[in-house]
């Protein structure tokens, strides 16, 4: 497709954003992994399972928004591939609840056990950490409201804040009272809070896949600024759903008077929809209030 094809799409605007953020994360990432297993903190390898998380968030969202724009070469994606955008959210929920899992495992795994923790590694790496999510956030911020994809990897970089403040906490408690479940009560704190968030944004999913109307586009709004047109006496077939963040779409069939001229209730029928309610893409049928019943399917 080409550049303005791209500009339809909410995470494709702010794709430079996900590269420059997907740098950063992919290679705290291993610090972070490297410094939780050498200093034994599940403090660090919770943040560090959640960086993981970061990394597959990020790098689908820039698989799917390349995905989003590319050509179509067989005919039959008749809406392109702007889903890929809501699938890779999908996978994010999906490795998410992995690691709430796994650490709680893990924390259950230590009931009973005193491991000796590099207080000194877990603080420096949570002070780094902290420093790559501030940025990360300042970058991401700007499409998170309007890219679900974006929004899911802003997500991720605030709880990954919240995990880099936990590991810094843990590092201080454990090094002032030596007491190792500073370490994992915090881990677990993560955990639970990266859950939270996971089914949150896999709400969001599930209403997209499920076709549902947008938040705030209301079916009923909808129908009666459609009944305001001039010349529309009934509307009925009225679906409206989002194809991918930024992109809604809508269909209706109008009923109009008979001397009604089918053009300009188009036209009025469309601006009514892209200036009001920013739906730029509407497929509106107009059918005589004399034509007879639509021979249509009932849903």
């Amino acid at each position: 497709m080409s550049h303005a094809h791209d500009t339809l799409s909410a995470a494709g605007r702010h794709r430079w954003r996900l590269a420059v953020t997907f740098a950063m994360v992919a290679v705290f990432f291993v610090v972070e992994l490297l410094a939780g297993l050498a200093s034994g903190s599940l403090a660090l390898i919770s943040d560090a399972g959640h960086m993981a998380a970061d990394v597959t968030t990020l790098g689908a969202a820039l698989i799917a928004t390349r995905l989003a724009t590319r050509r179509d070469t067989t005919g039959r994606r008749t809406f392109g591939s702007y889903r890929a955008e809501v699938f890779a959210s999908g996978l994010a929920v999906l490795v998410m609840i992995a690691v709430g899992i796994y650490i709680g495992i893990e924390a259950v795994g230590r009931i009973g056990a005193a491991p000796e923790l590099a207080t000194g590694t877990m603080l420096l790496v949570g002070v780094l950490g902290l420093v790559v999510n501030v940025i990360s956030i300042v970058l991401l911020r700007a499409g998170a409201a309007e890219s679900l994809n974006l929004k899911g990897a802003y997500l991720e970089v605030i709880a990954d804040t919240l995990g880099s403040v936990g590991v810094i906490v843990a590092a201080l408690m454990v090094g002032w009272t030596g007491n190792a479940w500073w370490d994992t009560g915090i881990a677990v704190a993560i955990a639970v809070f990266v859950v939270v968030r996971a089914v949150m944004l896999g709400r969001e999913v599930l209403a997209v896949l499920g076709q549902h109307a947008p938040d705030g586009l209301e079916p009923a709004a909808l129908t009666d600024a459609l009944l305001a047109v001039d010349g529309v006496t009934a509307v009925h077939d009225l679906h409206v759903w989002r194809l991918t963040s930024g992109m809604d779409v809508a269909t209706a069939h109008l009923v109009t008077v008979g001397s009604a001229r089918p053009g300009p209730v188009l036209a009025a029928a469309s601006a009514t929809l892209r200036d009001r309610f920013e739906i730029a893409h509407a497929t509106l049928q107009i059918e005589a209030e004399d034509a007879g019943e639509c021979q249509c399917a009932d849903w």
